[in-house]
């Protein structure tokens, strides 16, 4: 299944759910030292691979971060040829003054916000089905 490339059906069923604990983005040369089931998304940049994981096992590896984020994931089966639903959900975000780092994956499109603006960003969110 590909997934549902409908934007008004998108944002109608997006179902936003906040993944319990602290995420944090941080760098390393070497993933190979890192245990990978710990890991919830790799991203290999030029300068560096990018990790987003846990802020306690962040802390544990002693990774250096600078921003605690709330995981939110849109439990609707989006395309990855879906067009605009990054575009509206990011605009609602930003509208209320929230930032948000978006990875879209096989399924479902992950959300990243500050920690602080987690409740009113699943209000924001969860304001596409009504």
């Amino acid at each position: 299944m590909s997934g549902e490339k409908n934007l008004e059906m998108l944002l109608k069923s997006m179902k936003p759910k906040h993944n319990f604990g602290d995420f944090v983005f941080c760098k390393t040369e070497h993933l190979d030292q890192i245990n990978l089931s710990q890991v919830i998304m790799t991203f290999k940049e030029e300068e560096s691979t990018t990790i987003i994981l846990e802020k306690r096992i962040a802390d544990q590896l002693h990774f250096d971060y600078s921003y605690v984020a709330s995981w939110i994931t849109l439990t609707v089966h989006s395309s990855l040829e879906a067009v605009g639903l990054t575009a509206a959900f990011s605009n609602a975000l930003s509208d209320n003054g929230i930032s948000c780092n978006v990875v879209a994956a096989y399924y479902h499109d992950h959300i990243f916000v500050d920690k602080k603006d987690t409740d009113k960003a699943m209000e924001v969110l969860n304001a596409f089905s009504k």
